[in-house]
């Protein structure tokens, strides 16, 4: 007789599990604990086959049916479902996690690449808590646009920054043929307004003096005080100042390697005195490959998130209105070489620029005695803004 739904709910658990049949095959399976499921017994190939075909009640009789008349389909299609079943799981369960796809690309791409640490941190820290075990393949559209809301709902532009490593995981993902086609794809990022902030005379004066190592009132690590003025002086970025080592200190001059520029071009900066004074006090403090080492980690340099962290920290107890970050420090730098007259090819040349279009094809000259000349200027300038233009004999000589 064949069952119903109210007497595969009224089955009671035995002290041995037991099986009930329904028709051609189907059977309810009662265990000793009281849990149910479907089991379809078969033939194929002369053997005897057995394939469950999920639990009660959440598998209904009328579900568990539509499902057993599936399975006879195949079998008569000269399908063993069965088999096809445990292929089917052994398939998804093989199918890499977020987190999986993460550790690839990253072996194969990211930690070769000079962005690809903080890329790496950056999905570690808003997307792996989030995605972690997640099956790669049942991320859908929506479910990026719902954390992307999440995040910029915190912080518009880090929003922005996971949307683009996001976008680049999954097109790796489907060059690796994890997955068909980016989920990523038609989806706008927030528009974002470039920053403007530099530092004032009297702002650059109120910074200096906290950075004066003496300065017991401004409770900064020593080390990244210099670096922060090695920053405003040179005009380079906080990675690059923060990593700088001694073997890239050839002389008056400092030569960061191409796999430490943006554009993976080296640059050469001349060394003016006052930053020859900041690099030599740095010593003091370095027992490394390192001129500005870390406080906590033997044998590393700090990092240019310590710094950002120190000025978002002390920006109001220096005396400043507005809050500004390290890299301000480089704009500050281009904004008064342009109020020295310095040209601009120079000054983007200070700044480890790449020359665009035909100059940057023809135009190979190092420009190392007009990038000194202008850092000259400009360490004259600050000398006189900070009060200590006597300090340095900082005579410039320009070329003839």
């Amino acid at each position: 007789m064949a069952l119903t739904d109210l007497w595969v709910r009224k089955l009671a658990p035995k002290n041995e599990r037991f099986e009930v049949l329904d028709t051609n095959g189907l059977y309810v399976r009662v265990l000793p604990s009281g849990k149910k499921s479907w089991i379809y017994r078969y033939q194929f190939d002369g053997r005897p086959r057995r394939m469950t075909l999920g639990a009660y009640p959440g598998i209904s009789l009328a579900m568990a049916r539509e499902k057993h008349t599936a399975a006879m389909m195949d079998v008569q299609r000269g399908i063993d479902p069965g088999a096809a079943l445990q292929a089917k799981k052994a398939k998804r369960k093989a199918m890499p996690t977020f987190k999986d796809l993460l550790d690839e690309i990253w072996e194969m791409e990211l930690k070769h690449k000079k962005s690809g640490t903080q890329t790496k941190q950056l999905l570690k820290k808003d997307v792996l808590p989030v995605w972690g075990n997640r099956k790669v393949i049942d991320v859908k559209r929506r479910d990026i646009v719902i954390l992307l809301d999440r995040i910029g709902d915190r912080a518009p532009i880090v929003r922005n920054r996971v949307q683009g490593a996001l976008s680049r995981l999954f097109n790796f993902a489907a060059e690796r043929g994890v997955i068909d086609d980016s989920p990523c794809t038609r989806i706008r990022k927030i528009p974002e307004k470039g920053r403007t902030r530099f530092l004032n005379d009297e702002e650059i004066k109120l910074l200096w003096e906290a950075l004066d190592l003496e300065n017991k009132d401004i409770d900064i690590y020593r080390v990244s005080k210099l670096a922060l003025k090695l920053i405003l002086l040179t005009g380079q970025r906080p990675g690059e100042v923060t990593g700088m080592t001694w073997a890239e200190i050839d002389g008056d001059f400092w030569n960061i390697p191409g796999e430490r520029m943006k554009n993976n071009i080296p640059h050469r900066v001349p060394l003016n005195p006052m930053a020859m004074d900041i690099i030599e006090q740095a010593r003091i403090y370095s027992n490394c490959d390192y001129v500005f080492r870390s406080s906590h980690k033997p044998g590393v340099a700090i990092s240019r998130h310590s710094l950002s962290r120190a000025m978002s920290r002390h920006w109001s107890e220096i005396g400043l209105k507005e809050r500004f970050t390290p890299h301000d420090l480089r704009r500050t730098l281009r904004t008064r070489l342009a109020d020295l007259k310095v040209d601009d090819v120079v000054a983007e040349k200070i700044l480890g620029h790449k020359l665009q279009g035909v100059w940057g094809i023809y135009n190979r000259h190092p420009y190392d005695v007009e990038k000194r000349q202008a850092l000259g200027l400009w360490e004259r300038r600050l000398q006189e803004i900070v009060g200590m233009a006597d300090k340095f004999d900082n005579v410039i000589k320009f070329a003839r």
